[in-house]
């Protein structure tokens, strides 16, 4: 008979760690959308000064493993403050303060592409409409424009904040007090390896799961409304 006790016993543990994961997710789906729109925008502008810059660091983010940059900041980041400002020690970050940085700028890139294709589905009929109606560049984009993207586009940015739900895992690696980290440490301390590590795939698909039902269902109910 299997033994669910290393579950039992620590739920507060366990419902700790999930809590962190939810509110990492949350915190770098609101900050990295806005920084990935921020990106999308200058990545369609006309001036080379913002296009050339926005591209090169898509094109970074999008090219190097999530797990890599987690370590480059954690390890090198406080190399780096430490040269900048002339301190005589490394400055601690910490594992939860490199969470939501690493993740709020690697996954702003792919938000950055996702908003980009929905400004670009935009017809340039309402463009130039907005233009004749004497609209700036800016109010364009805020009224007519981004809200318009976002609708269109709204499935796969839910599909890409799955993604991140399921990356989130690898904030253990850093020893991150998230729903993997409590799994990994209550596995080897009870030496449940095989049950905890199922546990953890259940939970992560069963919440995976309901999501992707949700997008879905939205992504009929749009191509009904179409």
């Amino acid at each position: 008979m299997i033994d669910f006790s290393s579950i039992t016993s620590s739920s507060g543990f366990l419902l700790r760690g999930a809590a962190y994961t939810l509110e990492l997710t949350t915190i770098t789906t609101v900050l990295g959308l806005t920084l990935g729109t921020l990106l999308a925008l200058a990545r369609l502008s006309r001036r080379r000064w913002l296009t050339v810059p926005a591209r090169l660091y898509i094109n970074l983010m999008r090219s190097v493993p999530l797990v890599l940059v987690l370590f480059w900041f954690f390890l090198l980041m406080p190399e780096v403050i430490r040269i900048i400002l002339r301190l005589d020690r490394p400055v601690m970050i910490g594992a939860d303060l490199t969470a939501i940085a690493t993740f709020v700028l690697f996954e702003a890139a792919y938000f950055a592409e996702i908003m980009r294709a929905g400004i670009q589905s935009v017809g340039r009929g309402q463009l130039l409409a907005a233009a004749g109606l004497g609209m700036t560049y800016l109010q364009t984009m805020r009224y007519v424009v981004l809200p318009q993207a976002v609708r269109h586009m709204l499935p796969v940015l839910l599909t890409q904040v799955i993604i991140l739900f399921q990356d989130t895992s690898l904030v253990y690696v850093i020893s991150g007090n998230d729903f993997m980290g409590a799994v990994s440490k209550i596995a080897q301390r009870d030496g449940q390896l095989i049950l905890m590590y199922s546990f953890a795939a259940v939970c992560y698909l069963s919440v995976s799961f309901s999501l992707s039902m949700l997008v879905r269902r939205m992504q009929a109910k749009l191509s009904a409304a179409r």
